[in-house]
């Protein structure tokens, strides 16, 4: 037998005992060298054959416990970056090279998964990433090389390089789950990344050359935004039988739910975009690349005594490795233009550049989508390209109207999402051309709502009405102060630039002031403050003093903003708004009981210069007793023509921007992980997780009726993401 360690030989025996014998023998404890043709073997297993769950886990649990002698996990992954290279460097590679790589990929995938699940140190000694000592190395892989870095460099290069075809569908599918299986190492840690954090593969992919980084971020966008179907004529064995299933296709609640992935994706057409597991699996990888941070050591941060004061320092004081991937995403500009700096000049790379018009066509179908939520936020909030692109379609309602539907929908969404979705709102009216161009959008119908029917309501009416559904949604189910003020600021944003706000936004405005006090009359008359309408002389009311209680002083506040938005609209465009302006009329009594507050009576006397001038101008037209809406509207929309402002104090305008948190990054990687694997296909053992409270049953398992306190996952986390700076 030579130097060579004999392996198995294809006879007459039955291929089960082939099976048992070759994974065995690669969960045994005799080691075989790296170039033994034992692994050649091993990855042309015929997966089309049953194998039992039980034997299965037990495999994984000998591999555990011989890994640290063998080192087989660190063997097959260079191994399977070996089939990768040969696939990239023979563009006429043979389908059994792509099979064997499959195998590589899923051999690798099963048996990772379970040692990073089931580590029992923080740096998960068991995955033995190296090769011993008296390993002879080959030409391919030096001894010292870096496992790690080894395989994603060559899994990243097969995701860039190689295009999607049939032949190829499945191999790109199962190495984007083998990325998701190796990083998966981040759920092990804190929410607040730290030096000791141990991601190998994730900080591999990171150091990878920045030309690789721009093809596999320009692959990956491509891979979601042209959603390539799923082959029905694959030529895998794994298809040829639905119900049959292959040597790793049983252990789907043990160790290897991923590799059913593409699988369940054939035979099932129920799962949300089971279309395209490659446009799926792509997102997800991407949105974990482009928020991983890596935690940097300072001497300073290890130089206090206790473990309490010095995570506080490290958090304090943490700074971060830049992202390559984040950084490719921030710069990623338009095919149909030329990158061009301050000064003037011209730039073609190294940038990742993409079809922005079908990417914005891609993301506006795909909104329904958490993760294409989370994907839009990134493009707006970091690529200033991007947010300019979309600032000037004219069809803004492609991307705004799946936004207003989810918000809509509120009691469906989790918190996260709504308040994602409401940034990018936020966002968007940062810019006055965007708040102008929405409300000459007239929308023929809203089939989605059903508490009225809005039939040519412009864009922005719409975005005003749902705006204040939400805000009515938080006070009665969430009652989050940070999404209440990030609905508030995207409506002061709008306000001077509102045109020809509709009848039903209207009220809908003047209405939020009104429910707004009554919730403030009720706080107040818990401490014997109450206004009431009927009874006080308004000239004698004791409104509260600035130590007044908590509850209190966030009513005051949000009223005052709700004024101000008020104001913004006299101001700078009441002559455009004559619903407006019948609405305040019509509800003028629920002004009343706060005009001598102090921190309402200036902004109250603006709206009572605007009621004086047009109710003498309505009583004025009242001798023929025709007091109709239609009337009255009329006489407003006359007068809104002479209308010059006089007597109006003129406030600074009011505008809220958007600016992340310091730590942003313990919201986004919790956050990020939760969606990828409520999405991925394959469940992750809850009690080793540390990154977020996993105790909670996945979306999928929650019943429809859940609410969204219900389905937030971690209360505290969403406060984190943002705030707003006026």
């Amino acid at each position: 037998m030579g130097a060579v360690p004999s392996t198995p030989r294809r006879t007459n025996s039955r291929p089960q005992d082939t099976v048992e014998y070759l994974i065995g023998t690669f969960v045994g404890e005799e080691s075989f060298p790296i170039s033994s043709d034992f692994w050649q073997k091993l990855i042309e297993l015929p997966l089309s054959l049953q194998w039992s769950t039980d034997s299965v886990q037990q495999a994984c649990e000998l591999l555990a416990t011989n890994n640290y002698k063998t080192r087989h996990l660190a063997k097959i992954l260079i191994h399977m970056a070996w089939c990768l290279q040969e696939c990239i460097t023979n563009s006429g590679a043979s389908s059994l090279t792509y099979e064997k790589a499959i195998n590589a990929v899923y051999v690798s995938s099963v048996f990772l998964k379970h040692l990073i699940e089931n580590a029992k140190s923080d740096r998960i000694e068991e995955l033995c990433l190296s090769l011993n000592d008296t390993e002879s190395a080959s030409k391919e892989f030096m001894g010292d090389q870096n496992v790690e870095d080894f395989v994603m460099h060559s899994v990243l290069s097969f995701i860039g390089s190689v295009n999607v075809s049939d032949e190829k569908y499945l191999l790109h599918v199962e190495l984007l789950n083998f990325m998701l299986i190796a990083m998966s190492t981040q759920l092990l840690s804190g929410p607040s990344p730290r030096p000791k954090d141990f991601n190998p593969f994730v900080d591999a992919a990171m150091a990878q050359d920045s030309a690789l980084v721009i093809v596999v971020m320009r692959k990956l966008l491509l891979n979601f935004i042209s959603r390539p179907n799923l082959p029905l004529n694959s030529s895998y064995p794994i298809f040829y039988d639905a119900n049959q299933s292959g040597v790793f296709q049983r252990v789907s609640s043990v160790a290897a739910n991923f590799v059913l992935m593409p699988f369940n994706y054939l035979v099932s057409s129920t799962s949300q975009g089971s279309e395209s597991p490659l446009a799926d699996c792509s997102l997800n990888v991407l949105l974990i690349l482009i928020h991983y941070r890596k935690c940097i050591v300072s001497n300073e941060s290890l130089a206090s005594g206790d473990n309490v004061s010095l995570d506080s320092l490290l958090k304090e004081n943490a700074t971060f490795y830049d992202n390559p991937y984040c950084k490719a995403l921030e710069n990623a500009s338009d095919v149909e233009f030329d990158r061009v700096d301050s000064d003037g000049n011209g730039h073609n790379g190294p940038f990742v550049r993409l079809p922005f018009a079908l990417l914005f066509d891609t993301l506006g179908m795909c909104l329904p989508d958490e993760g294409s939520v989370l994907l839009l936020y990134s493009l707006l909030q970091g690529n200033s390209d991007f947010l300019e692109y979309v600032l000037v379609r004219t069809d803004l309602d492609t991307l705004l109207m799946p936004i207003l539907e989810a918000l809509y929908n509120a009691s469906t969404r989790t918190s996260n999402q709504i308040y994602m979705l409401l940034i990018i709102l936020l966002i968007l009216s940062q810019d006055s051309s965007f708040n102008a161009s929405i409300h000459k959008l007239i929308l023929p119908t809203v089939p989605w709502y059903r508490e009225r029917l809005l039939h040519q309501t412009s864009l922005g009416s719409l975005v005003v009405i749902i705006l204040i559904r939400t805000v009515q949604f938080n006070l009665s189910k969430l009652w989050d102060v940070y999404l209440h003020t990030t609905c508030l600021a995207t409506l002061a944003n709008m306000a001077p630039h509102v045109h020809r706000l509709s009848s039903y936004a209207s009220q809908r405005l003047v209405s939020l002031f009104d429910m707004l006090s009554r919730k403030y009359n009720r706080s107040a008359e818990l401490k014997n403050i109450k206004v009431d309408n009927a009874k006080t002389d308004y000239t004698e009311i004791n409104f509260p003093a600035d130590d007044s209680p908590t509850e209190m002083h966030i009513y005051t506040d949000f009223l005052r903003l709700v004024l101000e938005i008020l104001n913004a609209t006299l101001s700078y465009a009441l002559p455009r708004n004559p619903e407006f302006i019948y609405a305040i009329m019509h509800r003028q009594e629920v002004f009343q009981p706060f005009k001598n507050h102090p921190r309402f009576n200036e902004l109250l006397e603006n709206i009572y210069t605007v009621l004086d001038f047009f109710n003498s101008r309505i009583d004025a037209q009242r001798m023929d007793g025709d007091c109709s809406v239609e009337k009255v509207l009329q006489v407003i929309i006359n007068n809104c023509r002479s209308w010059r402002g006089e007597g109006l104090k003129m406030f600074t305008q009011l505008r809220f921007t958007y600016e992340q948190e310091s730590h942003p990054e313990e919201f986004f990687i919790p956050y990020v992980w939760q969606l990828v694997l409520s999405t991925c296909g394959f469940n992750f053992n809850a009690g080793v997780i540390n990154l977020f409270p996993a105790n909670l049953p996945s979306e999928k398992e929650e019943d429809e009726d859940t609410t969204v306190d219900d389905k937030q996952p971690d209360g505290e986390a969403q406060k984190l993401a943002i705030y707003i700076d006026p």
